[in-house]
């Protein structure tokens, strides 16, 4: 008899706990299955990265004119009318190497696309040259100040990057990190699909 009264208690006990368990754990799975109505749905983006592409105008072609490491100038005005890669790269960045070769190539078998090469390098000009002549590229190579890059383009923060101009000299598209001729040939062949030249 005494028995069932100290074990009574203890089972109530242990059954209450049970049953707000339960109760626990079915709010918490309708918490995370359900939102509430009353949220905001930009708040179930908010943690997700923007690309951000800095120009004088979203509708304005990017103007840049530069001297080229082999003594010419490059105009992005001339490349109107053809889809223009901006490579920005660096003596020192081995990913930047190994996708130069790509680009070299691509550039020679699609005639509707240009490349430009921006070495973003704080590196002599001489040392530059004598760097291309060793690793080249049939493309120009122009250096940029790395204190002050183009205003046209986002400074990089990772290298490669890439910008890719449509025909009119828009930014169509930015690549941060290694991009293959493949990648940037579905953007060219879809704003072709678009209407663009």
């Amino acid at each position: 008899m005494n028995t069932v009264r100290s074990i009574a208690p203890v089972a109530g006990v242990a059954l209450l706990a049970c049953l707000l368990f339960a109760a626990c754990k079915g709010s918490e799975n309708e918490a995370i299955s359900a939102p509430p109505a009353s949220t905001p749905a930009v708040a179930m983006t908010q943690s997700e990265p923007v690309e951000a592409v800095t120009t004088p105008s979203a509708d304005a072609p990017v103007s840049l004119k530069l001297a080229t490491v082999d003594g010419g100038s490059f105009d992005t005005a001339a490349h109107r009318g053809k889809w223009l890669v901006v490579n920005f790269w660096a003596t020192w960045c081995h990913p930047c190497l190994a996708e130069m070769p790509e680009l070299s190539a691509m550039a020679m078998q699609r005639k509707d696309i240009d490349v430009i090469g921006l070495a973003y390098d704080d590196i002599a000009p001489a040392a530059l040259k004598t760097f291309m002549q060793a690793h080249p590229v049939s493309y120009p190579i122009a250096q940029v100040d790395v204190y002050d890059p183009p205003k046209v383009f986002e400074a990089p923060t990772g290298l490669p990057t890439t910008y890719l101009l449509d025909p009119q000299g828009k930014v169509a598209k930015r690549f941060v990190g290694p991009v293959t001729p493949a990648e940037i040939e579905q953007v060219v062949d879809g704003g072709k699909a678009a209407g663009m030249p």
